[in-house]
């Protein structure tokens, strides 16, 4: 197994930037490359201010700011990159289709065939190609049917290492990971591959923690531990709207019941719903590939997750409409947060999103601040939806750099990101300049409700 001492990785976003961060960090023998097409994002990666990384991840800037220029880079160099490097992360965007057939469900590989044709093009020598992106299962076979088909007589091993991070911990779940997935051939080259890429883990994981398996069982085992989570989440956040029928408590369920040995308290807080690049993108790729072998039971059980998690997020804009009287229009409505969770600057499937274009469409006013999200972010998001023009949008919702000035005259108050930095605001101070009565919705339960029902406000917490 020949040493590894150059690794290019394709794709510099939530993935790939803070992995490679982190390998080359581990391994400072190895140079490190992180290319990307968009010059933007990489100039933003190489910045002199590290508060100004694209990303923004807990303990991300120091890890960049100790290795980059020494063996970790950034750089547009695509070719280069490949041409130099033994090993080849692909770790691109694989959003769910837009269009054609398994719109909706399937991914959209067009940008991973792409990087391989790349690959194919430039390589002049053998290379071990690991694809990193979340993918749907036979991928790995698309990659090296177009590899193997390039005539330059070059070898290529593909193998599959799915990430596991969580955004907001990513860091930590790389340098403290529960397991690593390296799948691929079970050939002799196969198994050097393997064996070359767990080399690279073992520098600071232990080696039980890494797992070989064929490329199959790592491929399906990606989205499969996803669905298993964002199973657990709809499944609570169900038994919230019977809670707020009753008179249960969600949070008095979730402890009794993680308190069972079989079942744990892990993913069990009930809110406003998941969000995510990974939760509903690889539940909707299970349905996608049981529907197309005929297991119909199958791709409904599990479609069932997503049908959830719509629901609890419908749920929650419709009690707020409901409760100020069935009419927000013209009623000034303030959202806390926008990411879909803490410490990430990441919207994908945000609930914000879904919660704003509710409101949004009964023709409320909207003053959104999220401590990390940009004002462009927030309007690209919206404005993806095409429920209304682009002006219409930015007519009615607006984005503040101030959460409290925001309050003033406002009906009510949406928290849909569970901020650490909304626990501890002046809720006395937001409560005596905005209109009476005042509503808060917590969709995240992060405030106390005897506190808040004492200030004065109406307070409406999911799951109680």
């Amino acid at each position: 197994m020949k040493k590894i001492t150059k690794i290019c990785c394709i794709g510099a976003g939530y993935v790939g930037g803070p992995t490679m961060s982190v390998i080359a960090n581990k391994c400072p023998e190895i140079q490190v490359t992180v290319v990307d097409i968009n010059k933007a994002r990489i100039a933003q990666w190489n910045t002199d201010n590290l508060d100004n990384l694209p990303i923004y991840e807990p303990g991300l800037k120091e890890i960049v700011g100790e290795s980059r220029g020494k063996n970790l880079f950034f750089s547009t160099d695509v070719d280069k990159a490949i041409d130099e490097a033994q090993m080849i992360f692909i770790s691109v965007n694989t959003p769910t289709k837009t269009y054609g057939k398994g719109k909706g469900q399937a991914a959209d590989l067009k940008f991973i065939e792409l990087c391989a044709r790349n690959i194919a093009k430039v390589a002049k020598d053998d290379k071990i190609v690991v694809e990193k992106s979340t993918l749907p299962v036979r991928t790995a076979q698309a990659i090296q049917n177009i590899l193997d088909n390039t005539g330059n007589s070059v070898h290529f091993e593909i193998l599959s290492n799915p990430e596991f991070l969580a955004e907001g911990t990513a860091i930590d779940d790389l340098l403290h990971a529960d397991r690593v997935l390296i799948g691929g051939n079970d050939t002799p080259s196969g198994q050097a591959a393997k064996d070359a890429l767990s080399a690279v883990y073992e520098h600071w994981l232990p080696k039980e923690r890494i797992l070989q398996t064929n490329v199959w069982s790592s491929e399906l085992s990606k989205l499969v531990a996803n669905a298993f989570l964002a199973q657990r989440v709809s499944s609570i956040n169900t038994i919230s709207a019977l809670c707020e029928k009753t008179d249960a408590n969600v949070q008095e369920i979730s402890r009794a019941i993680g308190y069972d040995s079989r079942i744990g308290p892990k993913f069990l807080n009930a809110s406003v719903g998941f969000g995510g690049s990974c939760f509903q993108k690889d539940i909707l790729n299970l349905v996608y590939i049981a529907r197309s072998y005929g297991l119909n039971e199958v791709a409904d059980y599990w479609e069932q997750v997503i049908i959830a998690n719509d629901y609890q997020k419908r749920r929650f804009a419709e009690n707020i409409i409901s409760t100020l009287y069935n009419t927000v229009s013209g009623k000034k409505i303030v959202l806390y947060g926008w990411a879909f969770k803490k410490d990430t600057n990441d919207t994908r499937e945000s609930p914000a999103i879904a919660v704003a274009d509710a409101l949004l469409e009964e023709r409320a006013e909207i003053l959104v601040y999220d401590p990390k999200v940009s004002e462009d972010r927030i309007y690209a998001d919206l404005d993806y939806l095409g429920t209304r023009t682009p002006q219409e949008n930015r007519k009615l919702l607006k984005v503040t750099p101030d959460p409290i000035e925001a309050t003033k005259e406002a009906h009510a108050i949406a928290i849909v990101t569970e901020w650490d930095a909304f626990k501890t605001y002046d809720w006395q101070a937001i409560y005596d300049h905005m209109l009476k009565p005042a509503f808060v919705f917590d969709g995240r339960r992060i405030l106390d409700t005897q506190t808040m029902k004492k200030i004065g406000f109406n307070y409406y917490k999911i799951g109680e």
